[in-house]
């Protein structure tokens, strides 16, 4: 990266302030977001809600549809491989190996490359940022771009952002993409221009087959409160420890 004295001196300078005084800027950053072009509505109050994902594996049908209305609506590039969401199919063979493509995103759909009589089973899994609870990209930031809402929601100031891609190594999910015309990282937000109005993220909006649902989490009544009290979920790699609030269902033991 060629960067010349004064884009440099820029740099230091937003890295040494974030590591003197992180939870000022973090406490800054989360009164500005309502300037931003992730601004909410003005008498939207991030204290009364704390969203949540749900993904039914059982009914994906891979049509790629989600990852389409995604690119649209948040301008996400179509000329480059990067997505907020995206499907990925696996294909269990019966010799026990799993085959995993996601061509484009899910994007352009699937090719039966496989001999039917040579796959056990398979299925469709979307993925996204999973707005973990703990989030390892918030941790690494050096420079506070990357936070979390009061309402649960894992967002990156671009002002702040000076595309180092500490946040795009941590994440466990794979969840970050560097956006070039930016320069900045970039992410799922769950459509936080759509959810603070009202509205459900393109991708739910965009699913023919009710495979991803979206609610708020201290509302009793939600549609995502009543399949979590039903269903029986789980998270991707709980393991590590991030508490995502993507919850799956149906999720199979061979998903990366």
């Amino acid at each position: 990266m060629n960067l010349s004295r004064r884009d440099f001196t820029k740099i230091g300078s937003k890295i040494v302030i974030g590591a003197a005084s992180g939870p000022v800027i973090i406490d800054a950053l989360v009164k500005k977001a309502r300037a931003l072009e992730i601004s909410p509505l003005r008498d939207y109050d991030w204290n009364e809600h704390f969203w949540g994902y749900v993904v039914d594996t059982t009914k994906c049908i891979g049509c790629g549809r989600c990852a389409n209305a995604c690119k649209l609506e948040n301008e996400v590039p179509f000329d480059e491989p990067v997505y907020r969401t995206w499907v990925e199919r696996y294909r269990v063979l019966k010799e026990g190996e799993a085959v995993i493509d996601s061509p484009n995103g899910s994007i352009d759909g699937f090719t039966d490359d496989i001999p039917e009589d040579e796959i056990n089973k398979a299925f469709y899994v979307p993925k996204i940022c999973n707005h973990c609870e703990n989030p390892p990209c918030v941790q690494v930031c050096p420079v506070g771009a990357t936070y979390t809402t009061n309402d649960g929601v894992v967002l990156v100031d671009y002002e702040y952002c000076i595309g180092c891609r500490y946040c795009i190594q941590a994440c466990p999910y794979g969840a970050r993409y560097y956006n070039n015309e930016k320069g900045t990282a970039d992410k799922c937000t769950w459509c936080y221009h759509r959810i603070t109005r009202g509205l459900l993220p393109a991708c739910v909006k965009a699913c023919p087959v009710g495979a991803r649902k979206f609610g708020d989490l201290k509302d009793t009544e939600s549609e995502v409160n009543k399949i979590l009290d039903r269903e029986r979920i789980n998270v991707h790699k709980p393991e590590l420890g991030t508490k995502p609030k993507v919850y799956y269902i149906g999720l199979d033991r061979v998903v990366r």
